[in-house]
């Protein structure tokens, strides 16, 4: 059966799946990361697991993965192929691509950044499935983007396209990591939902999903620091939909799974902020934690078909 090799690495586990020329899942597995036994063990790891994944389709479906996909965290270049940098997993201007092109016996391997490559997925077969242009926001530790057009994702120049995270919302406001103040993510993200409930409530245990119990409790601090967060995000929504005019806007990651609780002020709030613009419709993402198996696997076939183009045209 004619299938790829999809590999999402995140910063303490790796999903990986066997994808058919249809989408569909032919095989699933997971593992640590092993990113406590330093950034050359994580190297092993992927391409270990990889060539497990190669083995596991010559015996099982009866023929090697025609391509493979990689979705990777932090800083890629993907048309060189080169994993330049991620603080959480250690490496600096990592050749994975052709690492992993060599392991797998020559087969052609697309390298992707994660955010980029899960928007994908649910720009194309998941929540916005039919949308020419959309918005794919995960709200997680962090705040990133993926912009999608024509059923592919912007990378940008430099490979720095869709950081919404880094929009500045609150001039002059709580330093972020990137060096600015009152970057979006310093106020929206889960992590920053999680650390503000944790403050008020004297809990440091407490996390963005007990903030939303209490506001569907009706806990008017709860309520405010719940507010105060949609607030931020919603300016940074009306930023981003001024200069791209998406048709679909997909929330996902954390903070969305409280749904409604998030999802119906934010509406609102976005809607009471937009004059000019055309308001896009807000969906929460659908794919879950398969969206980077399924858009490495896209990446994947999506080579092929470029590949065999490009043969055909010869």
């Amino acid at each position: 059966m004619r299938h790829v090799i999809a590999l999402d690495v995140g910063g303490t586990g790796m999903k990986a799946a066997l994808v058919g020329a249809g989408g569909e899942l032919l095989h699933q597995a997971r593992r640590a990361t092993g990113r406590d036994r330093g950034p050359d063990a994580v190297v092993d790891g992927i391409l270990d697991f990889a060539a497990e994944l190669r083995a596991y389709g010559i015996e099982h479906l009866g023929a090697p993965a025609l391509a493979a996909g990689v979705a990777v965290p932090g800083i890629v270049d993907e048309e060189r192929g080169i994993a330049a940098y991620s603080a959480n997993l250690g490496w600096r201007d990592l050749p994975l691509r052709g690492l992993l092109t060599e392991r797998l016996g020559g087969v052609p391997v697309a390298l992707g950044h994660d955010v980029r490559t899960g928007g994908l997925a649910e720009g194309r077969i998941g929540a916005g499935k039919g949308a020419d242009r959309f918005l794919f926001v995960p709200l997680g530790t962090g705040i990133a983007g993926a912009i999608g057009i024509a059923g592919r994702v912007e990378s940008g120049a430099h490979g720095f396209a869709g950081e919404i995270g880094h929009i500045v919302v609150r001039p002059g406001g709580t330093p972020c990591p990137c060096g600015q103040r009152g970057c979006l993510e310093r106020y929206a993200s889960a992590a920053a939902v999680s650390e503000a409930w944790a403050s008020v409530t004297g809990n440091p245990d407490a996390d963005a999903a007990d903030c939303a119990k209490a506001v569907d409790g009706g806990d008017p601090k709860a309520r405010e620091v719940w507010q105060h967060a949609v607030d931020a995000l919603a300016d940074g929504l009306v930023t981003a939909l001024t200069l791209l005019d998406p048709r679909t806007l997909i929330i996902g990651g954390g903070l969305a799974e409280a749904g409604d609780t998030l999802f119906t002020p934010l509406r609102e709030a976005v809607r009471q902020r937009v004059t000019f613009q055309k308001l896009p419709t807000i969906v929460p993402a659908a794919l879950g934690d398969t969206a980077g198996c399924l858009g490495a696997g896209l990446l994947a076939w999506d080579l092929l078909d470029t590949t065999n183009s490009s043969e055909a045209t010869r």
